[in-house]
């Protein structure tokens, strides 16, 4: 017995949906102002013409597996899921380290006749102190920024999983206090530990396939590589998808940075690492960067003006990747 999943990775870009009460059945025409009024929180909702078109392509996609990262918090997930999704998805999150309030979650499409468990690492030290507290006594170490959620399908046996995602949104380049240039060294350490816990789970399942996923905040492909990501491919058998793919790099670009008001060419910070077993069941043609419409411009790599890039409805651009054939029942 066997499966085919269409997964989607994205960076939702602050999915915050809090309301104070549940809109009524012609929402789709509100103004902005009147679609923000639904909500007293501290956290503006996501503009309802980002989520209606989130909503469009979503349904396009049919995924039966949605990764996300910067969610506003499990109620933000299930409203979402509720109103702009049919309520058609099992939501999966658990709260994270975040300072800003988003956090990493799954969405398991209910026609997935199969069951989940979703385990956090929040609380899992990265071993890593910046430069000014090395000196302080008993100093404990710093954890993910985030975390690094785990999510197990299996059929009967919770302890015998056919597949295992890994999903993070690591340190960020931000570095308002001025201690750790662009995020660097507090990367490198939770990309660190996020590796040591895979290599954890391939000693515990070695026949289960392992996808490791998210925004990496930096280059972690094989060109031009980020040094907080070179020991990826020295000490493990991940591999990015786009690079399976032999997607041309232009191409693999997910996020288009913005910079004195101009945007500046595309990078890829968002990834699908597949292990051994996972490159197995990538089904090539169906994986691919999805692309957004702009401005009736059809779908082109990335925006080209500021205005373009705040139509879309997210930062980041999903991955689109399918797996064929996923055993069930492996023999661990």
């Amino acid at each position: 017995m066997t499966l085919d999943l269409r997964c989607v990775l994205l960076n939702a870009e602050n999915l915050f949906l809090i309301l104070d009460q549940r809109p009524g059945d012609s929402f789709e025409t509100l103004s902005e102002s009147e679609w923000q009024r639904y909500s007293t929180s501290i956290y503006a909702n996501k503009p309802l013409h980002k989520l209606l078109k989130l909503k469009s392509y979503l349904s396009e996609i049919d995924p039966d597996l949605i990764l996300l990262c910067e969610i506003g918090g499990e109620e933000s997930l299930r409203n979402f899921n509720q109103i702009f999704l049919n309520d058609h998805y099992r939501v999966a999150l658990i709260e994270g380290n975040s300072d800003r309030s988003i956090d990493i979650g799954y969405l398991i499409h209910k026609r997935i006749p199969y069951h989940f468990n979703i385990i956090s690492n929040k609380d899992l030290p990265i071993q890593f102190l910046y430069e000014h507290e090395l000196e302080i006594p008993n100093m404990p170490s710093h954890k993910f920024s985030r975390d690094v959620a785990e999510l197990h399908l299996f059929d009967r046996n919770i302890n015998n999983p056919f597949l295992i995602f890994l999903l993070t949104h690591l340190k960020s380049p931000l570095d308002p206090e001025g201690i750790d240039p662009l995020g660097v060294s507090r990367r490198k350490a939770e990309f660190k530990t996020l590796l040591s816990i895979y290599h954890k789970l391939q000693n515990q399942y070695p026949n289960v396939p392992i996808i490791v996923s998210g925004d990496l905040n930096g280059n972690a492909s094989r060109h031009s590589t980020d040094n907080e990501f070179t020991n990826l491919y020295s000490t493990t058998d991940l591999e990015d998808i786009l690079e399976l793919l032999n997607h041309p790099l232009p191409e693999r670009a997910t996020f288009y940075p913005l910079k004195s008001g101009q945007i500046l060419s595309g990078k890829q910070i968002d990834y699908v690492l597949l292990s051994e077993k996972a490159k197995e069941l990538l089904q090539h043609e169906s994986s691919y960067v999805f692309r957004y419409d702009i401005s009736g411009k059809g779908r082109p790599l990335g925006p080209q003006t500021l205005e373009e890039k705040q139509t879309l409805p997210s930062d980041h651009y999903p991955i689109v990747f399918c797996m064929k054939g996923i055993p069930i029942n492996p023999k661990n």
